[in-house]
């Protein structure tokens, strides 16, 4: 808990906040939540607050929240890696990749065993080439790449360089299983599942995303929303 800031003169001054956030809120929920209360219950009118690194709505976890003068460092703190924990369920497909869309294609999955799950999971270590889902934020044409897919419009994204620095199973339940990675900037989980179901002959899509780490923040360091604006609410407003 950042407890040396005392007064909206110091917020603005710049802090980083570290917020687990829920199941359903989307990054933008969870900065315009903080915004909110920075000009509502502070009287910080046209304070800049940003994060480092997109959560989707379906994913919980570490956001890296940077308020005042330090949404200068932004840039560099988004350059960090990340860790996760996924959950993938074999046997389908959907074109989102998680649980965003319905399952659209099924495929046997028995024939899978939890060494040859291990052995695609090694297979991602070091640096390759990623496909990033067409339900994603990348912009395409001006727009967003998930505004055209939600619209039934094709969208062709080209494959980029990502790096994986540690992978490893943590669970195995056919039809499910669960692993730990540690990643670059710009790594989608999302494809990593879809890629891990073609590698072993079957589908697979993404069903739990959690992020454990960016950089060096922690997720067991986070606050919850709803401690955060606590927190802030606590904190002495712009006097008039």
């Amino acid at each position: 808990m950042p407890d040396k800031i005392k007064s909206a003169e110091q917020l603005r001054e710049g802090e980083i906040l570290l917020i687990d956030k829920p199941y359903a809120w989307s990054s933008f929920d969870v900065v315009n939540k903080i915004k909110s209360v920075c000009r509502h219950h502070l009287g910080l009118k046209k304070i800049k607050i940003g994060h480092a690194g997109t959560l989707d709505p379906l994913a919980t976890g570490l956001m890296v929240v940077a308020i005042g003068k330090a949404t200068k460092s932004i840039e560099t703190l988004m350059s960090e890696s990340k860790s996760y924990r996924a959950t993938v369920r074999l046997g389908g497909t959907t074109p989102s990749f998680d649980l965003e869309t319905s399952v659209d294609a099924l495929y046997s999955y028995r024939h899978i065993t939890e060494e040859e799950i291990v052995n695609v999971l090694d297979s991602f270590m070091g640096t390759t080439m990623q496909t990033p889902p067409a339900f994603s934020a990348k912009r395409v044409k001006g727009k967003r790449a998930y505004e055209l897919a939600r619209k039934g419009e094709e969208v062709i994204l080209k494959d980029k360089p990502i790096t994986i620095t540690h992978i490893k199973l943590i669970d195995f339940d056919l039809p499910v299983f669960s692993f730990e990675v540690e990643c670059s900037k710009g790594t989608y989980i999302r494809s990593m599942a879809r890629d891990i179901g073609v590698k072993l002959n079957s589908g697979g899509y993404l069903t739990q995303l959690r992020r454990l780490s960016s950089g060096k923040f922690s997720v067991n360091n986070a606050m919850t929303v709803d401690e955060v604006v606590d927190f802030l609410k606590e904190i002495e407003p712009i006097k008039e």
